[in-house]
């Protein structure tokens, strides 16, 4: 089989400046190397923080020192993602990708107590929880793909993301194509989530999008979502789940907010005005207070930033 190996991220070029670099660790689990960042308070209350695809653990660059005033926070590349290596084909399901961070927080011995996951990164937690592999007070999902694409679309975009992600080819004129005027493409392709993000972070997504084994472990994580049967088992959710979406996000319609939060047990809808599907990017001390505030009202006691 064609492999990317080679074409992944490294730490000593593309990691170089990565945000909360002396927070990172390399561990090995379960047979994959994970790239995970910690930091915050041994006693602290544990929240997960799980990025969206296509990102990496720069997504909370801003956002993790926050939150690490008043919690300890753990945040990983999610499989073939950043500095995280691969899965197989064969695991690149929802449930395949939530039972490779279950392995992942068993072993770290984490049992986190929130959970904060953004687009794609929302519904691998609720898949979590909905196998019983997490029990945390609440789910934040900051503009969670937590629903098909409408229409014609939901039944094409899975089929054609397989297809894409098994021709060796596509991920590598992606990264070239992504590289090209100064990464032209590659800053489109932000700026139409609807959100507006400093250079420093947008250089970061250049970088990642250059690197064809980055490019395809996300067409990898597309192609095996079936986001119908997950939508079918939501309603059996029963943790909290509050849905936070950002007015500007182009997306993830801000509407798939409310539309979840009528079809869970516990849900609740939050809509940020002037923000867009990067919202956690644009203003990470706005979500910041916010997700300590959701904290306190799922009974965790945050510590206090002195």
């Amino acid at each position: 089989m064609f492999s990317f190996s080679a074409d992944r991220p490294q730490w000593d070029q593309e990691g170089r400046d990565w945000p909360n670099r002396e927070s990172s660790r390399f561990v090995t689990v379960a047979g994959l190397r994970w790239h995970v960042q910690e930091m915050g308070p041994d006693q602290a209350p544990v929240v997960l923080l799980l990025h969206g695809t296509g990102a990496a653990t720069h997504s909370w660059g801003a956002l993790m020192p926050l939150l690490a005033r008043h919690f300890r926070v753990i945040a990983p590349d999610l499989p073939g993602h950043g500095f995280t290596g691969p899965l197989p084909m064969h695991r690149l399901s929802l449930p395949g990708v939530a039972g490779a961070v279950r392995q992942l927080l068993e072993g770290l011995e984490i049992n986190p107590a929130l959970v904060v996951g953004h687009s794609a990164g929302a519904a691998i937690l609720c898949r979590m929880a909905l196998d019983g592999a997490i029990d945390p007070a609440a789910i934040i999902s900051l503009n969670g793909a937590l629903r098909p694409f409408p229409g014609v679309a939901g039944a094409i975009f899975p089929p054609i993301a397989k297809l894409l992600f098994t021709n060796p080819l596509v991920p590598r004129f992606f990264a070239w194509s992504a590289g090209l005027d100064g990464g032209k493409r590659a800053r489109k392709l932000i700026a139409d989530t609807g959100s507006e993000v400093d250079a420093r972070t947008l250089g970061h997504y250049v970088d990642l999008m250059r690197c064809p084994g980055h490019a395809h472990g996300a067409l990898g994580m597309m192609a095996g979502w079936d986001l119908n049967t997950f939508q079918a088992d939501l309603p059996t959710l029963t943790t909290p789940l509050v849905l936070v979406a950002g007015a500007l996000d182009r997306t993830v319609d801000p509407e798939v907010a409310d539309r979840v939060a009528a079809m869970v047990h516990a849900g609740r809808a939050v809509h940020l005005d002037g923000l867009g599907h990067l919202a956690h990017e644009e203003d990470p001390r706005r979500l910041a207070e916010l997700i300590v505030g959701e904290a306190r009202s799922a009974g965790l006691t945050p510590l206090d930033s002195g």
